[in-house]
């Protein structure tokens, strides 16, 4: 029987005249992992803070087994600003004992790129107080993963991490052996890495089996039970249901829903949108041509970005652009929308960007524009536009956009400076939407929404009939509004990657094995050159030896690599089948182990040869 680690028995908080907490109890249990869902402002951080004891309940009483380690990554870090990463994550390990721990290696790779800390100047020995908020917080949440935890809890860790970063920390999560409660809109991240999904509604929290699936098919099938039958039709969170089940095998890692009862459900429902519709509508709207980059080259001060680069966004593209922090996806977008804003007057550093003449652009960028403090929600919509076309035939007025994405009646007359950042974010959308864009640049839309306003904005999106182009490091939303995607890999070059983001992690995995290797043959050489203490030459027999060695443990690597691409070839292959996955996990798993150890060997045999 599982060992109880966390339990909350009659909780209740209060905020003002407001119950964000409302009688709940609940556990948390030995090898659990745990996704907590919820509107923003529902208590989602509330609940976690109150089971990790940051926070007293009113009502009630949260108890903690005993000697119990707890870690915590709360949206704001208590690093001390005067103090170095080394200091604050690696705390006082010597060099080589923490560079021989592959746990610390693993972690320091996957939140940093490397060891060396790619990205930060000095590397281990930089000072914490002028770094940026999404540094400090992979730097709050590498110390919180190092340490030994019994209970780990993560509210919004996916934030300012890119999609591989986003991957690896899912892995990293599956293979610990601590209980998890994270907080976080991620829906491919609450899939990779839930067993137990937690909605907190209305002061309530409502316990789910399984994954974000899991928990939209449950939602599913109690609003069908609930509702008449045409409220059922046109229910959204069966529309998601739809999309989940007819995409792609991978998308979902362990959908143990009933598959039958699954496909009863959405057997009347359409795809999310008609594309070959949208893209005649949209070429109405557009005419031929939107974007077209003709040799361009873009720059950041000295650095180029993207060399040579020949692209078109066409009438009704959905683009989805990922890549590393620092490639230019955001500059690429940049030098889009300053061409159409100046009628094409500004330029990239060199080549050329045609924009086509009836373009009407909507940028959502990372900064959430400031408005007037003073100004009512509905007032700042209305001062765009009263009505608004959102295609297929949807016109909807600005209270009614409004509603859908989460501002009722009362709420539409709350002053903007009173909104949560959340709430702004929504706000910003609600404008772009509103001014009746035909092609919509958004970068990381994903940031501060909740999941609810993501599927009601993904809803909109599928009938909004113009040229998308998106940069998110989540990759669910990509998959879901867009049809292919874009990559920058960090060598100025924008590839398409017909599989998509799987295809993007698959190549950035073999381009660091491919700089790995040439590290190593670059290593092997000096040390066969340096001169060895005397006494500690190696005979000749020994050296032929270690010559031996290397060339089987260099054979056994390349069959490895062959081994572990079929592995994930047949977890695709069989990824509904959760029982498989798991074994053909459990087998790459091991063959990562073997290929660690025979990397270490082989750097021990060169420096011997």
């Amino acid at each position: 029987m599982a060992v109880n680690l966390v339990n909350a028995e009659a909780v209740g908080k209060v905020y003002g005249t407001r119950a964000l907490l409302d009688g709940v109890s609940l556990g948390v249990n030995e090898g659990d992992r745990i996704g907590v869902v919820g509107r923003n402002g529902d208590g989602k951080t509330t609940l976690i803070r109150v089971l990790a004891k940051l926070e007293t309940p009113d009502t009630g009483r949260v108890t903690h087994s005993g000697g119990l380690r707890l870690g915590v990554l709360t949206q704001h870090d208590s690093l001390d600003p005067a103090a170095t990463i080394r200091h604050e994550v690696i705390g006082d390990l010597a060099d080589h004992e923490w560079a021989g721990d592959a746990r610390i290696r693993d972690i320091l790779t996957g939140l940093f790129g490397g060891l060396d800390l790619p990205g930060f100047t000095d590397g281990l020995d930089t000072v914490i107080g002028p770094l940026s908020g999404g540094e400090r917080r992979r730097i709050a949440l590498a110390r919180l993963l190092i340490a030994e935890q019994d209970v780990i809890v993560l509210d919004e860790p996916t934030n300012h991490l890119d999609v591989e970063g986003i991957a690896w920390l899912a892995s990293h999560l599956r293979a610990r052996r601590s209980a998890l409660v994270v907080v976080t809109h991620d829906r491919w991240f609450l899939d990779q890495v839930c067993t137990r999904m937690w909605d907190v509604q209305r002061g309530t929290v409502h316990e789910y089996e399984g994954g974000y699936s899991d928990y939209v098919f449950a939602r599913a099938e109690r609003e069908r039970i609930a509702a008449s039958e045409e409220a059922k039709r046109q229910n959204l969170v069966r529309k998601e249901l739809a999309w989940l089940r007819r995409g792609a095998p991978a998308r979902t890692s362990k959908p143990r829903f009933r598959i039958e009862a699954a496909n009863e459900l959405i057997a009347d429902v359409p795809p999310p949108r008609d594309s070959a519709e949208l893209m005649r509508f949209a070429g109405t709207r557009l005419g031929k041509t939107v974007f077209d980059l003709e040799d361009v080259t873009v720059q950041a001060g000295p650095k180029v970005l993207l060399r040579h680069l020949t692209w078109q966004l066409g009438p009704g593209d959905r683009i989805g652009l990922v890549g590393v922090n620092g490639a230019g996806k955001t500059s690429l977008l940049r030098a889009m929308a300053e061409a159409a804003c100046t009628e094409g007057e500004a330029q990239p550093a060199a080549g050329r960007v045609v924009v086509g003449r009836t373009v009407r652009l909507a940028c959502l960028s990372q900064e959430v524009a400031e408005l007037p403090p003073e100004r009512r929600v509905l007032e700042a919509v209305e001062d765009v536009r009263q009505r608004v076309d959102l295609g297929k035939g949807r016109e909807m007025t600005a209270s009614q956009l409004c509603e859908k994405f989460g501002f009722g009646k009362e709420k539409q007359w709350t002053p903007v400076g009173d909104l949560s950042g959340g709430e702004r974010r929504r706000l910003q959308i609600l404008r772009l939407l509103m001014d009746e864009p035909n092609v919509l640049f958004l970068d990381e839309p994903t940031n501060d929404l909740d999941i609810e306003t993501l599927t009601q904005l993904e809803d909109i999106l599928d009938g909004w009939p113009g040229s998308l182009l998106v940069i998110s490091h989540d990759r669910y939303f990509i998959e879901r509004t867009t049809d292919r995607v874009f990559a920058l890999l960090g060598d100025a070059r924008l590839r398409m990657l017909p599989r998509g983001v799987d295809e993007y992690l698959e190549r950035r995995h073999r381009m660091e094995e491919e700089s790995a290797a040439r590290v190593l043959a670059e290593a092997a050489p000096e040390k066969k050159q340096q001169q060895k203490p005397q006494g500690l030459q190696k005979s000749a027999a020994d050296q032929r030896a270690a010559r031996k060695e290397l060339q089987r443990i260099e054979r056994r690597l390349d069959r490895i690599g062959g081994q572990e691409a079929t592995l994930h070839d047949r977890i695709a292959e069989d990824a509904t089948d959760f029982e498989r996955v798991a074994k053909l996990d459990a087998e790459l798993r091991e063959l990562s182990a073997e290929r660690e150890e025979l990397e270490m060997r082989w750097l021990e045999l060169a420096d011997e040869v």
